[in-house]
């Protein structure tokens, strides 16, 4: 079902982004352990159908920045060009930088596979991205990818307390981006909830309070077993909880959909 047009009055008219499987590869203190880059992950830009709760890692804190660096609306442009003015503008300053796939997940439409290679411009952008905006494709993920609010990361929460940045667990993490975006293609709902089932496992291999830490007061490991043994598979939107992704040919209790957008951010009316 459509949302309502006018919630674009309410929420904004940037797309958001979810980010599925390979998520920390694009951070260069990861993809430089890679002995087999490029490792990938996988974005896909969203229609603003809904208000995305903040810290829950829909990228809500760069759509922000974008808003107020664009005044609401992104400006007609190459988004790679844009996502570097976003990049730049949403980082000056910070010690540590955020990810470039916030940007280009909101920036660029379909759903698209980054490829990471740290001997490319120190890690912090891709090498390469490809891009899928076939509506059978889209419309195919948007049937199949349910999304379970849980919960946004509590004040004082960070998932880097614990590194154990091991370079086998790096080169997994960053093939299950490349297996996730062969399965959406693919259209093949096991495979694709295998690749975040082993992406969830390589956070916890490599980044442990990417999903336990003091302050989560819900185990949310236990939670995502649950999906996981009941559905293909499931993995959480971001570090922390947020949402759970869960894939599925069936109805999930308590979840929505998304719509997949495939035209330029610009265009949004």
């Amino acid at each position: 079902m459509i949302a309502d047009p006018r919630i674009t009055e309410v929420v904004g008219r940037i797309p958001y982004r979810a980010a599925l499987a390979g998520g920390w590869i694009d951070q260069p203190f990861v993809s430089r352990l890679n002995p087999e880059p490029p490792g990938s992950m996988v974005v896909v830009n969203l229609e603003p159908d809904v208000r995305f709760m903040d810290r829950a890692g829909m990228a809500t804190g760069t759509r922000k920045v974008a808003s107020r660096l664009w005044g609401g609306r992104v400006p007609p442009g190459d988004p790679a060009s844009l996502v570097r003015q976003l990049y730049e503008e949403e980082n000056r300053g910070l010690k540590d930088p955020s990810g470039s796939q916030d940007m280009i997940g909101l920036l660029y439409p379909g759903i698209n596979r980054l490829d990471y290679d740290f001997a490319h411009e120190g890690g912090y952008f891709p090498r390469h991205i490809e891009t899928c905006v076939d509506p059978g494709v889209a419309g195919w993920l948007g049937r199949v990818l349910h999304v379970v609010p849980v919960a946004p990361r509590p004040p004082g929460y960070s998932p880097l307390g614990d590194k154990r940045l091991d370079p086998e667990w790096v080169r997994r993490l960053g093939q299950t981006g490349k297996d996730c975006y062969a399965a959406i293609l693919a259209r093949d709902a096991g495979a694709l909830g295998a690749s975040l089932n082993a992406c969830m496992v390589c956070w916890e291999a490599l980044l442990p309070h990417t999903v336990r830490h003091e302050t989560l007061e819900l185990d949310i490991v236990a939670l995502l077993r649950l999906y996981q043994d009941r559905y293909p598979g499931a993995m959480y939107s971001g570090c922390g909880g947020g949402y759970l992704f869960v894939v599925a040919d069936e109805p999930v209790p308590g979840a929505f959909k998304v719509r997949v957008r495939l035209a330029a951010a610009h265009e949004l009316a």
